[in-house]
């Protein structure tokens, strides 16, 4: 059996990401939101619950595919996060327009913490406003920019492209 050759980390294209400083930049800044809500303390709050409990807050109740498309999630990521939602107590089910359909809302302790939710999301928000203003060329507009350049040619046209110049993909 012949042996392997030995490794060449050279090779290895993750090495090389424009995407994972952004990645690791905002799970940082996520870590911190998640350090205010457990020095708060709100025990069983995720941070990536609070922007479904402050729309639930201020819409009412919503089918789980009207909260999916309010937030601009899928639909299967929101049902499995109101299903967890549910289990810590946020939110429980409410009969919807018709018989066969429900739709989901904030329980009393949910609606006991929104205040502090929304003073976290707007001191989040007064936060970012902050850096924005540190820096030469701010996150929104990098965003902006971005959208713009893929609305003249797709992501997946570009990858596309990348991919029919390499031999290795065809």
């Amino acid at each position: 059996m012949a042996e392997d050759p030995a490794p060449d980390p050279a090779l290895d294209p993750t090495r090389q990401s424009l995407w994972r400083p952004l990645r690791l930049l905002q799970a940082s800044m996520d870590a911190d939101i998640g350090r205010i809500y457990a020095n708060a303390p709100i025990p069983g709050l995720k941070p990536s619950f609070v922007m479904e409990l402050l729309r639930l807050h201020a819409c009412g109740p919503m089918s789980i595919t009207e909260l999916a498309e309010s937030v601009e999630r899928t639909h299967s990521a929101l049902s499995q996060k109101v299903a967890a939602m549910r289990a810590a107590g946020w939110v429980h089910t409410v009969a919807g327009d018709d018989a066969r359909s429900k739709k989901v809302a904030l329980t009393d302790e949910a609606r006991g913490i929104v205040g502090r939710l929304a003073a976290e999301w707007r001191a989040t928000e007064a936060a970012l406003a902050d850096i924005e203003a540190e820096i030469p060329y701010p996150l929104s507009r990098v965003t902006a920019d971005i959208e713009r350049a893929l609305e003249r040619k797709g992501f997946h046209d570009r990858i596309a492209e990348k991919l029919a110049e390499d031999p290795e993909w065809g």
